[in-house]
């Protein structure tokens, strides 16, 4: 692409002011690229999520020790409803690891391209 902007200066079809705000948009194109590169890459080790699973479960389990006795039986509701918040949090979080990948609920990175790509040849 930064051949085909010099190119493009070469040919004298942009300006040399249209050169450098085109140089200026690259860098910083190419700085969220990286950015996105780095989201990509870095994933939850294993260790953390299976961590996290074991500590959610024994927190649920010894739950019902400490508000048994404040709360008599409605300990089972409030157990269960917290034991549905943090679960369903963990599962976010397993969701959202990887948000560049083809499933529904991922960035469509696909369409935002093809936008992108619109925008540069109406400009063009």
């Amino acid at each position: 692409m930064f051949k085909y902007i010099h190119q493009l200066y070469k040919e004298q079809k942009i300006t040399g002011e249209q050169l450098i705000v085109l140089n200026a948009e690259w860098q910083s194109f190419t700085d969220v690229c990286g950015a996105c590169g780095r989201i990509k890459n870095t994933l939850i080790p294993f260790s953390y999520s299976v961590f996290i699973k074991k500590f959610i479960f024994f927190y649920v389990m010894t739950l019902p020790l400490g508000y048994v006795f404040t709360l008599g039986y409605y300990v089972v509701p409030v157990v269960v409803f917290i034991f549905y918040v943090l679960a369903s949090l963990e599962t976010i979080a397993e969701e959202i690891e990887d948000p560049f990948g083809n499933d529904e609920n991922d960035v469509p990175t696909d369409k935002i391209a093809l936008d992108i790509h619109n925008h540069i040849a109406e400009l063009i």
